[in-house]
């Protein structure tokens, strides 16, 4: 097969081209390098080429898996194999090389099932920003429009898969960043819940719990088969999510029934969602009545009565004030305000300005958010259906933090993750699908929201919506052909 035709297959097809003996590991590898080659150099996703190894690994003997030869790439920030860079988007750890210590458990499941890791992917420092612009590896330009932001924090992950440089690639999420590359890119991105997939063995429940981990694919089925491959508990993980009841590969093409499905659409910020976003939103509302479901729209006002961006703004803080004392220890001085970026060091300082009771309090007001959204499913709903972001890809630009006062930035990613950091606050899963162009062909997704542990309804229906409105054919302007 040329290129381009490995270039249009998920990463379940080019497995089976492995497993059928009509490709090798190395073949498929050396059309991923080549593909990274022909493009990063105009989407700048790929920052730490990772070429020799992946070859000599294609060439050896891998693990049986359900992925076994197929390329992949790792977020530069959570899942690392040791001795591999490091650097979280930060220049500090940039010009000192650092490396991995260790494997991360997640990245040993990732090499169990079969991946083969070419490169690690550009993200913004330390993961904050829903765009990918770092100081310290530029910014990451989107296929579908190289004026736009890919999204962020796996932005560099999302352009590469949306560009054809590999299937589906590693992408974790604290606030969206799973998500918003994947509705910004045209693809997947299923958020699994709260410690459904160990962040271990550096990480217990980054931040209390707001992240998560897992990729951004070009299907539904790879999305289930490489959360079926890497999830469950490891040892010392400070708790987990209740199993699944059989394989997640086994809702792919199964029928979900009737759903009751609520269509949420109105933000929990003072800004409103762009009309854009609201039409996707209700579009998909529309095909799933097609598809037998009943959708309405739930009572959700009790929301806009509760603090809930000053709890996350505490939370997401208090980690970024964590991590520079703790780059600061490995790197052998403190880290200052020249050391990163405006808004890194912002937001520190807002996390070391709050108290141990305040950032207990946060966690508790998002607990009792949790409990808002429990009820509305009790009261009937299955799942939410809610627009994926507030906007279509802005600009790259628009989160700029070199202004007077850097958290301009971080207020103006509101708008961005108002649909999206609510889930991470209360851990619930959550999926993103590519149902939807704006008229000069930017994606914008669509997210589904499921009660906690249920991926697996998630998947049954967002299965459901691929094939009812396939996406497979529709490829971005800047692709690996």
């Amino acid at each position: 097969m040329n290129r381009e035709d490995l270039a249009r297959l998920d990463a379940t097809a080019q497995a089976d081209l492995v497993r059928g003996g009509e490709v090798t590991p190395a073949e498929l590898v050396e059309a991923a390098i080549e593909r990274v080659e022909a493009t990063n150099g105009e989407v700048n996703a790929v920052i730490h080429p990772l070429f020799e190894e992946g070859l000599e690994a294609a060439r050896g003997e891998l693990p049986d898996g359900p992925f076994t030869g197929v390329p992949f790439l790792l977020k530069d920030l959570g899942a690392a194999f040791a001795g591999q860079p490091l650097h979280l988007g930060m220049s500090y750890l940039k010009d000192r090389d650092f490396r991995a210590p260790m494997d991360t458990y997640l990245a040993q499941r990732f090499r169990a099932a079969g991946l083969v890791t070419i490169g690690k992917t550009n993200a913004p420092e330390l993961g904050i920003l829903p765009t990918t612009e770092p100081r310290a590896h530029g910014a990451t330009r989107n296929p579908w429009d190289l004026e736009r932001t890919p999204g962020g924090s796996s932005g560099g992950s999302g352009a590469a898969v949306a560009a054809g440089m590999v299937p589906m690639a590693h992408a974790n999420d604290g606030g969206g960043s799973i998500r918003i590359p994947a509705s910004n890119c045209g693809l997947v991105g299923l958020k699994p819940s709260r410690q459904r997939i160990s962040e271990g063995p550096l990480v217990g429940d980054l931040m209390s719990g707001l992240t998560c981990e897992l990729c951004v694919s070009r299907s539904v089925r790879d999305t289930a088969a490489l959360l079926e491959a890497v999830h469950g508990p490891a040892p010392g993980d400070p708790y987990v999510a209740p199993p699944p009841s059989r394989p997640y590969t086994e809702e792919v093409g199964a029928d979900p029934g009737r759903l009751r499905i609520g269509l949420w659409t109105e933000t929990i910020i003072e800004q409103d969602a762009d009309p854009e976003v609201v039409a996707a939103a209700s579009a998909a509302a529309k095909l799933l009545e097609g598809l037998g479901h009943q959708v309405e729209e739930p009572d959700m006002s009790v929301l806009q009565s509760m603090p809930i961006i000053e709890p996350f703004l505490v939370r997401w803080a208090a980690g970024q004030a964590q991590a520079l004392d703790q780059f600061g220890i490995i790197g052998g001085q403190p880290i200052g305000p020249d050391d990163v970026e405006p808004l890194t060091w912002a937001l520190a300082e807002i996390g070391r300005a709050r108290s141990a009771g305040e950032y207990l309090a946060a966690v508790g007001l998002h607990q009792a958010m949790g409990r808002v959204f429990a009820g509305v499913h009790e009261s009937g709903f299955d799942l939410l259906l809610t627009p994926t972001m507030g906007e279509p890809p802005p600009p790259l630009g628009s989160f700029d933090d070199s202004g007077p006062d850097p958290m301009d930035a971080f207020h103006r990613a509101f708008i961005a993750g108002c649909f999206t950091a609510a889930f991470n606050a209360t851990g619930q899963p959550a999926i993103s699908l590519p149902l939807h162009w704006t008229d000069d062909g930017l994606p914008v997704g669509v997210q589904l929201v499921a009660p906690l542990g249920r991926e697996d309804l998630l998947l049954r229906v967002a299965a459901q919506l691929e094939q009812a409105a396939p996406w497979a054919d529709r490829t971005a302007p800047t692709f690996a052909a």
